[in-house]
């Protein structure tokens, strides 16, 4: 077999899809002559004559194409069903990124039933509920964030806003009933709404936060999510796992 035939048959194993971690695990290498294999499957999945990219870092196959929209319920030029599934999508690299980094990790109660590709965010959490870290008033304002990454004494350590539209003042009102909590606070959105990010910002309430509120672009969370996992795959290797 052909180094492109073993992603095609992990890919079809997976259901016809798969992120770039996902492939990681799932393509035999062990006969590929080369010392770079990660970096091997991210040149291959770009081969459009087998392969389309669904989001960054997620990756399908063309013959699987109709299958796998019509699973993630994403309609070709609809732009509602479109920012539904990125909304969970992201949210879900964010838990895996939060578990892989050794956080508790925890998502709304009214988006725990949401997908992550095939599996409900709930289920990837590691928290079903928060902590009392605080007074209630502000506790049910943090119970509202997206995603939320908690350390070992159980107090928040990151909180992130998927933001798909271009107001993200809704968000930033969140963070601002937070902000005395020694957290990072991100706003992640596509990389066009930057502009937008640094205009509300610069607001009147929000301005003197502009120091503790960062903006994350959706290629930013994929590739970060990614290498992640190479950086696992790789320490495991040196400690002989």
């Amino acid at each position: 077999m052909k180094q492109y035939e073993y992603v095609i048959k992990a890919m079809e194993e997976n259901g016809g899809f798969a992120t770039l971690s996902q492939l990681y695990q799932k393509t035999d290498v062990s006969g590929w002559k080369t010392k770079t294999p990660f970096a091997t499957i991210r040149r291959i999945v770009q081969d459009s004559r087998f392969f389309f990219k669904i989001k960054p870092g997620l990756w399908a196959l063309n013959d699987y194409k109709e299958k796998v929209l019509r699973l993630f319920d994403i309609q070709l030029g609809d732009k509602q069903s479109n920012e539904r599934f990125e909304h969970s999508y992201y949210q879900g690299l964010l838990v895996e990124l939060g578990n892989m980094k050794g956080f508790n990790t925890f998502v709304p109660n009214q988006d725990k039933n949401r997908m992550f590709l095939t599996k409900k965010l709930g289920a990837i959490t590691t928290l079903q509920n928060i902590f009392s870290f605080t007074y209630e008033e502000t506790l049910r304002r943090a119970k509202t964030v997206d995603t939320i990454w908690f350390n070992e004494r159980n107090f928040p350590h990151s909180l992130f806003e998927v933001e798909y539209s271009t107001d993200f003042q809704n968000s930033m009102g969140k963070y601002f009933d937070l902000q005395d909590f020694n957290a990072e606070f991100y706003l992640v959105s596509h990389q066009s709404k930057r502009k937008k990010f640094l205009q509300v910002i610069n607001f009147g309430m929000f301005k003197k936060m502009k120091a503790n509120v960062k903006f994350l672009d959706y290629d930013f969370i994929s590739n970060w999510h990614t290498k992640i996992f190479e950086l696992m795959e790789v320490q495991k290797k040196m400690n002989g796992v």
